[in-house]
């Protein structure tokens, strides 16, 4: 890092005038490198614009990248083209008082912040020397007359004034700004071809044909070194503006990318942090510079070994500090412990109308703060041995966890004999919830193709996460869709690794009490005992037939009292050349025919009764990606083998070392949790 550092500082010393060429990804937002202003926040990596407020009030924020881009070479007379990516979403708990949009901006100033309703927090009530040459692409919810807006759902290019040059509604695209989903943005300039292009879409891929395209010459708006950011505003409404997974570059210039290392789990989204460089433009010879940098890099370097070395020693102290805690202290490092008082008053004492959800380890109760409103899912543990033990494990192994298809532990609480859990709150609940909605649910939100799809992308993507990418392999165990809840945007989120175990990657897999849900665990798992990769491969072969078929993997057959295996039900369309019909009758034909048939196919190749043909998840996350071809599913199901090298005597299976209590006849290989 120190090493970059003085690399960068060099670079703006002896080369003051090189046109560079900017490019970042910050899926993992940080302090560091945003400024944020007026309402905006920053909460789990993602970006809040407005908070909610009570109707009649208003709200109003920005968000800034601290790092100045050159726009424009004054030598060369050249302007910078760009591109952007970036997903958000509008969502309200009162539909009555939608508006009034966001902005993606690009500003000559650091301090970006404009005025509520429609002025959208980027552009001020009165004129002003930033409005002149601020650019922003506004996606307004609201029908603005005095801005000559025609509809209330629109995206439009504005520059000095919320005026748009160009607005196009959206309604004929098939999309809705108000709708709470989430929605990707591309936005790209050619200063070549003076073309400013946006696509927008539901999904990750970029449409073939743009949603809006303009022939204009922004270069004449454009100073020298200009910030880009995020704004948002209400008036008098509760909107809530979202912004996640930025991507911005500039080219034509020479490049150099300003971006930090990327860490070692990158594939879970996270990125380096964007260094806060400030650029000095000024017309200094070189000589001088050189001077300037001569007499001021040996102190640099001297403070930055003295920094360096006071980090590494308090972070000894810190560790040596820890270690003589307990548990939980171990256990967690992000996580803040709450106290039972905070978490009794927002459950209401734990009632009853509170409770979320119940499993074999315990209950699921939301809570809200008092004062803050901030809204979690405390788990509540048994109070038996056994459970004690599972809440240690899935407090020590969540707490290091980081991806955006994991629940995300906020926190933790022992106290009052009691095991408190808390994570981050999922509207939308568990994914049988949705599947298979009782008649008094809301029939409103309607669970499509594009989301169901999302759902097994992202639970392929947070399984090899955990299989294959972090520093210790962690097996869940209980994959099912009671365990996998949904955000507001209908994202998934793996949760309950209180059955998951960690192993180290070059280590065989150990032998353990068979625990999960029937019609989930895998053949080689039920005869014995051991837990693989392979075996949570099984389950999410199953959950993804769910998810396209809408169906349980062991239900009644209409009419009769005859259990289905879906696994076998679905294989057997397969094979008589009928897969489609597997779909649900409830998506009324309003699917991807194709993506549909590759869904079922990983659902097929996943469930193979063999673990040796089971795909591995990263193959999975690449095929449902489209960066792989599909595996071949044979028509038939295959004959279930087993390796005699596989088979556990009863000896082997009793001493492998784990606490866990067999009720009296019961079968150790065969002790199943059934919900």
């Amino acid at each position: 890092m120190a090493s970059s550092l003085l690399f960068l500082l060099l670079l703006s010393l002896f080369t003051p005038t090189l046109t560079k060429n900017v490019s970042f990804d910050s899926a993992s937002f940080s302090f560091s490198n945003l400024t944020l202003l007026g309402d905006s926040y920053l909460r789990n990596g993602v970006i809040g614009l407005t908070k909610e407020t009570g109707v009649p009030s208003s709200s109003a924020g920005s968000v800034i990248l601290n790092l100045p881009i050159q726009f424009f070479d004054p030598v060369t007379n050249t302007s910078a083209s760009f591109s952007t990516k970036f997903s958000f979403s509008i969502t309200n708990q009162n539909p009555g008082s939608f508006g009034d949009g966001l902005t993606f901006f690009i500003s000559p100033s650091n301090s970006s912040l404009g005025a509520t309703g429609g002025f959208l927090g980027v552009f001020n009530s009165t004129s002003s020397t930033d409005n002149g040459t601020l650019i922003a692409v506004e996606f307004d919810t609201l029908l603005n007359e005095e801005f000559n807006d025609t509809t209330d759902n629109h995206v439009g290019l504005d520059i000095g004034d919320p005026l748009s040059i160009k607005a196009v509604d959206l309604g004929s695209y098939g999309i809705d700004l108000k709708s709470g989903n989430s929605t990707t943005a591309w936005i790209d300039y050619s200063s070549k071809d003076n073309q400013l292009s946006i696509w927008l879409a539901y999904t990750n891929v970029k449409p073939d044909k743009p949603i809006f395209s303009i022939n204009i010459d922004l270069s004449k708006n454009f100073a020298e070194f200009m910030y880009v950011g995020f704004s948002a505003s209400t008036e008098g409404s509760t909107e809530l503006h979202m912004i996640r997974d930025w991507t911005f570059q500039t080219f034509g210039f020479p490049s150099i990318n300003l971006s930090s290392s990327a860490t070692p789990n990158s594939t879970n989204g996270s990125v380096g942090t964007i260094p806060n460089i400030t650029i000095n433009s000024s017309n200094v010879t070189s000589r001088k510079r050189l001077t300037l940098a001569l007499g001021i890099l040996g102190p640099l370097a001297l403070c930055l070994g003295f920094v360096l070395f006071m980090w590494v020693t308090i972070k000894k102290i810190i560790e040596l500090t820890t270690k003589k805690e307990g548990f939980a202290s171990e256990s967690l490092k992000g996580p803040r412990k709450f106290t039972y008082k905070e978490l009794s008053a927002a459950t209401r004492g734990f009632h009853m109308t509170r409770i979320i959800g119940k499993g074999a380890f315990g209950t699921v109760f939301k809570a809200v703060m008092p004062g803050t409103g901030d809204t979690y899912a405390v788990k509540r543990a048994k109070q038996e041995h056994q459970c004690k033990s599972e809440f240690v494990s899935e407090l020590s192994i969540i707490a290091c966890l980081r991806h955006k298809n994991l629940v995300q532990l906020e926190g933790w609480c022992e106290e009052k004999g009691e095991l408190l859990l808390v994570y981050e709150f999922m509207p939308h609940g568990s994914l049988d919830k949705v599947l298979y909605r009782e008649p008094n649910q809301d029939l409103s939100l309607v669970f499509n193709w594009p989301q169901r799809y999302n759902v097994a992308i992202g639970l392929a993507s947070a399984l090899s996460y955990l299989h294959q990418e972090c520093e210790q392999r962690v097996i869940h165990r209980d994959i099912k869709t009671s365990n996998i809840l949904l955000d507001v945007n209908f994202n998934p989120r793996l949760g309950d690794f209180g059955l998951a175990r960690l192993m180290d990657h070059n280590k065989s897999p150990v032998s353990t009490l068979t625990a999960g849900t029937m019609g989930y665990l895998a053949p080689e798992y039920l005869q014995c005992g051991k837990a693989t990769d392979q075996t949570d491969v099984f389950s999410y072969g199953v959950v993804v037939l769910e998810v396209c078929c809408g169906r349980r993997p062991i239900d009644k057959e209409e009419g009769s009292k005859k259990t289905v295996n879906l696994v076998d039900w679905v294989w057997k369309l397969y094979s008589e050349d009928r897969l489609i019909e597997a779909a649900d009758s409830r998506l009324h034909d309003e699917f991807d025919e194709e993506g549909m048939v590759r869904l079922l196919l990983v659902g097929l190749s996943c469930a193979n009764p063999n673990c040796v043909e089971r795909p591995n998840m990263r193959k999975v996350f690449q095929i449902l990606s489209g960066e792989a071809e599909p595996i071949p599913v044979p028509k038939k199901k295959p004959l279930l083998v087993f390796c005699s090298s596989a088979s556990l005597s009863m000896r082997e299976i009793v001493s492998d070392g784990e606490d866990t209590d067999t009720p009296p006849g019961l079968n150790p290989l065969t002790q199943i949790k059934i919900d």
